[in-house]
This record gives structure tokens, sequence and C-alpha cells, in this order.
């Protein structure tokens, strides 16, 4: 039984970027569809696709490349099962100065830390990417 699925999400991105994969394919969620969507907005991965098995489904993601490099280079898991970290809306971390991205998850869904300011809400720190 897996006890933290997004952490298993991020490791997963993080594995096959290290080996320069074109895809990874992962047990679907709509946490996980979310986490891809914000990631897909925010130009880190090409796209993500909800592919059905015949079971429960796969998400798989695409994964971006730029001149042989990854565009991701950093993926780190915030916000624990046995220890959650939350912010307010004046306490939302600018990841490397704006250029990678902190997401949040608020009572208005799963927001990038952009989308989290404008909107004026806090909420789960789930993890920042650069």
């Amino acid at each position: 039984m897996m006890t933290d699925p997004i952490a298993d999400m991020l490791t997963r991105i993080r594995n096959a970027v290290q080996a320069g994969h074109k895809w990874v394919d992962m047990p679907v969620s709509k946490q996980k569809i979310e986490i891809a969507r914000l990631l897909q907005e925010s130009h880190f991965v090409h796209a993500y696709k909800v592919l059905d098995d015949g079971r429960f489904g796969v998400l798989r993601v695409y994964l971006k490349y730029h001149e042989g490099q990854p565009v991701i280079r950093h993926l780190e898991r915030v916000s624990k099962p046995g220890r959650r970290h939350y912010v307010g809306k004046d306490e939302i971390p600018r990841v490397r100065n704006g250029l990678g991205m902190a997401i949040l998850s608020t009572s208005a869904g799963m927001l990038s830390d952009r989308a989290a300011r404008e909107k004026g809400v806090g909420g789960e720190l789930m993890a920042v990417v650069w």
C-alpha cells in the first residue's frame, strides 16, 4: 500500500528526467491530474494524457527538454503526510525569484503560487519545482 501517492508521482518524474525518458506513466488520480495540468501550464512538461488500461487508468506525462537538458531541474515534495506545511496568502514562497513554481492545494483547487497570490488564498504547500 502506498502512503504518499503525490511523492511517488514526483519521484517518478524526477527519475524519468534523470534517465532522459520522453514520458513517464503512473497510476491516475484527480490530484495527480491537477498537478500535471499546473506543470503543463507553467511549461515544465509538454503534455499529459489519461490512458485507459482496462483497470483504473494511467496518467502519462510527456517530459520537456531544452537543448538536451531537462527543463525540470528540481522537483521537491514539501508537505508530507507526517508533517503538513500550510501557508497563508502572505506567506506563499517565491521559488527562484519567480523562475520556479510552488504548487498549492487551496480551497479554490490546485493552484500555482502566482494564481494563489492573485486570488488571495493560501493553503497546503504541496511541492516546489524549478
